[in-house]
């Protein structure tokens, strides 16, 4: 390999005053450069700034000279919601008793980047249809959560580089998109300042959003971002580059919904899990930021790292438009145009590892559901995708209720909710879905009394403009009133359903929810629903009207006006030609100058919070919502090294597309739940057992919580009791348990387990909780044919293997009932890349089969993690180190 390239530093002036910046033209010539996509140009800056001993061997990777290897990227900042910054907290305190356990200084555990917490997670959708709304639900937010926010108050006083962005502000990534990003950073502390890209990672999955606007970031784990906060690298292969040439532009009747559900079930199937996308072709400078967002959004549900869009024209307007000062906008642009960032409609179009054509006009109205983001629909077919979902026995059943005045049919709609941070951030689809609400209501249309509907910006700015063009108040009128600036519905925080609603569901209704989000898992927006959709803002509003999933809404009436004419969709949609009329009128960028700096005041609920610093957090050790983590008390006073493991036990045998949603919950806490019941006999109110994701700084609970969702089904036990959740055998293979009760009888005995599962293993969410939960249960390795990018490094986070097993291998595994021993050969010899090893598995000393297993790891860091244990032992030893 070859030594270092020597870094130059060129100078730039811009109004008159100077910069120095990397120009990357000193490593490669400009005719090679312009053929690089530009994700991997800001990759390539990062490395050269942050990592130049490993520069010689990216630019061998970028010129296809060397195989794709390990990349050390190093973030300059870093964001968390709360869910998951407030157990990054919790671990953070639980590292600095350890280190001073162990003799070491604990305030030297801190962020050295900077960091900021959204909390967007906690409230909860419980009033709604109401001018109070807003109000009761941040009441019941603050009440339930007033010692987590104690808790960050004492983190902003003893953290260094921690700031907060209150609750009641808005969702993580649209605070991101509108004020936090700098899309430049500027490195003062030389004399000449040094610029370079903006890049970040984020404890979400959704973090691709900001890609949106050029710059560089993607979601992590919550553990890997802990260690990037202590300085450590983020590891990833070299990636592949899937390039999306845009062309054409949208029929009239097509929206922006429409276009990412049918980006999102092509990616899918074409198959980007890993890599990076990156858009390009003719039609791209018409595409507004907002709608680059909402597509960007929604990596997570095709599995994408990176969803790129270089930084151009539009997106200079949209820096404009949300705020950022002149000065900034000068800094912006002429950075980018001089590093070659800037992409123009001469542009040359880069070379792509492959390059999938978009033709915008080819675009449909459409859904997704009944299951998964990926499943796309014609919207004229939505009601023939629920009808097979179920078996032709059940469609025709229907209910009659004292409580609302027609039968209840399968498919009622139990949830309607205009949510979430992928479509609350897209004017054009929140200004359609007004303006259909004031067509609706023109009509004298209003939504069927069983449906909950819910309105939750991502952002006061919304808010702003609605307001001041009375559009806001048209969405009220048909009961979309605003219930809270967070995710909400989105995220599992529905709260319950009608009262008559829950009762008929527990009599075998099939109820659904239509929500303009981003994930419609099984049970994931309501434990109760087992069936949803996404759809655009307006069409949320449209099926709310309906009142029920079997018609179909493209040809049926969704109800009649004052003269009894029937009301169709079509007749309330408005042109688009009408909703651009508003945009104009509505949008201004006086509502984003205003919020930039009150994002960071909070409302006076928030004001009212006080909080003492100190150097260690002191644990309350009667708190049902922040104790000491559970997972760093058996902290390893040396690595392990080589890897073992052997006499594992099978503990659940699981199907395809098991999300992380499955494995750690993050909705209503049930009362007759484990961990309900632990929260009851430590005499916590019924009412106020909140959400899991409020929970999550309790390992008590949230282990508890594992594997409790009803759609799980364990292959390892009879077939009589499979469908009935997240159950398994206890280590005498006598009962069969709730999975944290069987757990805790295989750890009495130190008897490690194995989970084995299908495709898409960890798919949702980057909820480290979900591997959190597994380690603390006693499982060492997950066996699965694939596993989704976040869930795999949070599993080698807590020191368990992703094991990869063949789709023919799996199909021979022999028939087990969980007596049966596993042995893993060749652990000894992993290395960064791919490794095979040999699962052997037997039972009463009878060998049932020998099967192939490779496990890959991204880096050494990797490995190492492995060795120590998981991200936290290794971070506290480092520490240690380090003094």
């Amino acid at each position: 390999m070859t030594s270092s390239p020597t870094l130059e530093r060129s100078a730039l002036v811009i109004n008159d005053r100077q910069y120095h910046f990397i120009d990357l033209t000193q490593f490669l010539p400009l005719e090679r450069l312009q053929k690089i996509p530009f994700s991997l140009r800001i990759l390539l800056e990062n490395v050269a700034l942050r990592s130049p001993d490993m520069l010689p061997r990216f630019l061998e990777m970028l010129s296809g000279d060397a195989p794709n290897g390990e990349v050390e990227f190093y973030p300059d900042r870093l964001m968390f919601h709360d869910t998951t910054c407030l157990p990054a907290l919790a671990d953070f305190a639980a590292m600095r008793d350890l280190t001073t356990e162990l003799g070491g200084d604990a305030s030297t555990i801190n962020p050295r980047i900077p960091a900021v917490l959204t909390i967007d997670h906690s409230v909860i959708v419980e009033s709604y249809a109401s001018a109070s709304a807003l109000e009761d639900n941040m009441r019941f937010d603050f009440r339930r959560n007033a010692e987590r926010y104690r808790f960050i108050r004492w983190a902003e006083k003893s953290l260094d580089n921690f700031r907060v962005i209150p609750p009641g502000t808005g969702i993580i990534h649209l605070m991101n998109l509108e004020a936090v990003a700098d899309v430049v950073t500027v490195d003062a502390h030389e004399n000449i300042p040094l610029l370079h890209s903006d890049c970040m990672v984020a404890t979400d999955s959704h973090t691709p959003m900001i890609n949106a606007l050029g710059v560089l970031g993607w979601g992590v784990g919550g553990l890997e971002g802990q260690a990037a906060l202590v300085g450590e690298p983020v590891t990833l292969r070299f990636p592949d580059v899937i390039g999306i040439s845009v062309s054409g532009q949208l029929s009239p009747n097509v929206s922006d919904s429409d276009l990412v559900l049918h980006i999102t079930r092509l990616l899918r199937e074409t198959g980007v899990v890993g890599k990076f996308v990156e858009f390009t072709g003719p039609s791209l400078h018409a595409m507004p930021v907002e709608s680059r967002a909402t597509i960007a959004n929604m990596a997570p549900e095709y599995g994408a790292t990176v969803v790129f869009f270089p930084f151009d024209e539009r997106s200079a307007e949209y820096v404009n438009t949300t705020g950022r000062s002149e000065e900034k906008q000068a800094l912006i642009r002429g950075y980018m145009q001089a590093q070659r960032l800037w992409r123009s409609e001469k542009t040359p179009q880069p070379e792509f590892t492959q390059l999938i054509e978009l033709d915008l006009s080819d675009i449909e109205p459409c859904m997704a559901g009944p299951f998964n983001p990926h499943q796309q629909v014609p919207l004229s077919g939505a009601a023939k995708s629920f009808d097979d979902s179920l078996p032709p026995e059940a469609r025709s059943l229907s209910w009659r209720h004292a409580a609302y005045p027609e039968p209840i049919r399968q498919g009622a709609v139990a949830i309607a909710a205009i949510t979430s941070c992928t479509t609350t951030a897209n004017p054009w689809l929140i200004v359609q879905a007004a303006l259909f609400a004031r067509n609706a209501a023109r009509c004298g249309l209003k939504p069927k009394p069983w449906v909950k509907t819910s309105f939750s910006p991502g952002s006061r700015a919304v808010t702003d403009y609605l307001g001041a063009s009375g559009l806001l108040a048209e969405l009220e009128k048909v009961g979309f009133n605003v219930t809270g600036y967070g995710c909400m519905t989105c995220i599992g925080s529905s709260g319950a359903l009608q009262p008559a609603m829950e009762e008929m569901v527990s009599q075998g209704l099939q109820a659904v929810c239509v929500l303009s989000g981003n994930r419609n898992f099984p049970r994931r927006v309501n434990p109760s629903l087992g069936h949803g959709y996404l759809t655009s803002p307006a069409l949320v509003i449209a099926w709310a009207l309906a009142g029920h999933m079997s018609m179909d809404i493209t040809n049926v009436a969704l109800g009649y006006d004052e003269q009894r004419r029937p009301v169709t969709v079509c007749d309330l949609m408005p042109e688009r030609e009408e909703v651009e009329r508003w945009i104009r009128r509505a949008i201004k960028r006086d509502d984003y100058v205003k919020r930039r700096d009150a994002i960071w005041l909070g409302t006076p609920h928030w004001q009212q919070i006080a909080a003492s610093g100190s150097e260690r957090y002191p644990w309350d050790a009667e708190s049902t919502y922040l104790r000491r983590p559970g997972y760093l008390e058996r902290l390893p006073r040396e690595p392990s090294e080589p890897l073992s493991l052997s006499g594992a036990r099978p503990f659940l045998w699981l199907g395809d597309d098991v999300t992380t949603d499955h494995i750690s919950p993050a909705g209503a806490i049930p009362a007759a739940s484990p961990a309900g019941q632990w929260l009851l006999a430590h005499r916590e109110d019924p009412q106020d057992l909140n959400l899991y994701s409020t929970r999550r700084s309790n390992h008590e609970v949230m282990v508890r919580g594992a594997f409790t969702n009803k759609s799980l089904s364990n292959r390892l036990l009879p077939e009589a009791r499979r469908g009935a959740g997240g159950y398994a055998w206890d280590a005498q293979h006598q009962q069969i348990l709730p999975a944290y009760e069987a757990a805790q009888s295989w750890l009495a005995h130190g008897i490690p387990l194995v989970i084995f599962a299908g495709e898409r293993y960890g798919a949702g969410s980057s909820r480290d909780w979900a591997a959190k939960a597994q380690a603390l249960m006693g499982v060492k390795a997950v066996v699965a044919q694939s596993f989704e990018r976040i869930h795999r490094t949070n599993l080698i986070g807590m020191g368990i293997l992703p094991l990869h097993i063949t789709a023919s291998d799996a199909a021979r595994l022999p028939d087990m009932d969980g007596r049966e021993n596993i042995d893993f050969l060749g652990l000894e010899k992993i290395q960064p890349g791919s490794t095979s090893l040999t699962m052997r598995i037997s039972r009463d000393g009878g060998l049932l089969g020998e099967f192939a297993l490779t496990i890959v790891l991204d880096s050494q860091q990797e490995l190492r993690y492995l060795y120590h244990g998981g991200i936290l032992p290794y971070v506290v030893h480092q520490t240690l180190k380090r003094r």
